[in-house]
């Protein structure tokens, strides 16, 4: 049971590694062409789809902020 652990673990630290560059390539400057948009919508996707099977924190908060990079800016326009 004690490798499960490790393993589980392991896979935890994979997780927080790879979120961390998604969200470097989530910058505006990385991703500008609307391929690279998509691009990066699907890997946030997916990588919301493993953290769900995590229990560490620091996953789920790096699943939090991606997902917050792929939501459309909305801006407020006033019309006279």
């Amino acid at each position: 049971m004690n490798q499960f652990a490790g393993v589980d673990r392991a896979l935890d630290e994979m997780l927080v590694q790879l979120g961390g560059m998604v969200l470097r390539l989530s910058s505006p400057q990385v991703t500008r062409t609307p391929e690279e948009r998509h691009a990066l919508a699907c890997s946030v996707n997916q990588y919301s789809v493993c953290a769900a099977r995590s229990d560490d924190p620091r996953v789920h908060e790096l699943k939090i902020e991606l997902e917050e990079t792929i939501k459309p800016k909305l801006r407020l326009v006033a019309s006279r």
